[in-house]
């Protein structure tokens, strides 16, 4: 199996897909804490048949256990970079997925010339402002957030719907390592932290599509519209049938989506891409 030997004997999982990495435009798949490299099976056949497709396992998750007192989520942005360079890609197209938008940014920061594009599916990417940080707020004490994160990770009629699929979901997050409950939890200099990334994606000029499913209770689809907002010129797609998982939920949808606005910044690979669309096709 495939791995990048970093810092202090970490090794990094990954796996490509497709066209030959220099041959073809590339695709970086980031996913979610709830899952691991497996979970984009419904998208790497649809993608790698004319991009680069990456995938690989965070740090701490899948076939990635970090090493003892390792550096973590800090970590995730400067593993991403030191894969792009092994694998040969100089430039991405970045499909973050939740706490995949921290590597994302995490990416920007360090080498925002790599990216040719982002995609923040079920995340708003550290892209907020003080309305939404208060409306945020008042969803949670209103108990839109209520429940578990694993029971509010997929759409409540998915589980009636489809509960092989439920099951198959939950199965692939268990190959994921045990992590401390705070793993993700802001570092004591963020505890109180009221800025944004807006301002630098803004001034970086790099395309941006937010995607989100309508029944997402783990984001809220209104604060993904707001990040939107906060970000002119980007893209936003509302997932019609999906909750927070959507690019499992409604693979076809969402993979015709992402493709879709990929397509069009490879066309216009200088241009900002515009649009006022609402919602993804339905299925």
């Amino acid at each position: 199996m495939p791995h990048l030997p970093l810092d202090d004997g970490f090794r990094l999982y990954y796996e490509v897909y497709g066209p030959a990495p220099g041959s073809a435009p590339a695709v970086l798949l980031a996913h979610g804490a709830g899952g691991n490299a497996l979970v984009w099976w419904q998208q790497v056949p649809a993608f790698s048949q004319r991009y680069t497709t990456i995938t690989f396992d965070h740090r701490a998750f899948g076939r990635s256990p970090d090493v003892e007192d390792g550096p973590g989520r800090i970590a995730f942005g400067t593993d991403t970079l030191a894969l792009l360079d092994h694998v040969g890609v100089e430039r991405v197209h970045f499909v973050a997925h939740s706490m995949g938008g921290r590597t994302a940014f995490g990416l920007f920061t360090r080498a925002p010339s790599r990216l040719a594009s982002i995609t923040y599916s079920g995340t708003n990417g550290g892209v907020t402002d003080d309305h939404a940080r208060s409306r945020k707020v008042e969803l949670e004490e209103s108990g839109f957030f209520a429940g578990s994160l694993l029971r509010r990770a997929l759409a409540e009629d998915f589980y009636d719907e489809s509960p092989e699929g439920a099951f198959l979901y939950r199965q692939l997050r268990g190959m994921n390592p045990p992590r401390p409950r705070d793993f993700l939890a802001p570092l004591p200099p963020r505890l109180h932290y009221r800025g944004s990334t807006a301002t630098r994606l803004n001034e970086a000029g790099v395309p941006i599509l937010w995607l989100v499913g309508e029944h997402d209770r783990v984001v809220a689809p209104e604060l993904i519209r707001h990040s939107h907002a906060l970000t002119p010129g980007s893209r936003f797609a509302l997932l019609p049938r999906a909750g927070h998982s959507s690019y499992f939920e409604q693979a076809d949808a969402w993979n015709e989506t992402v493709l879709a606005f990929i397509d069009a910044v490879e066309r216009s690979p200088r241009e900002r891409i515009v649009t006022t669309g609402e919602s993804a096709p339905a299925q």
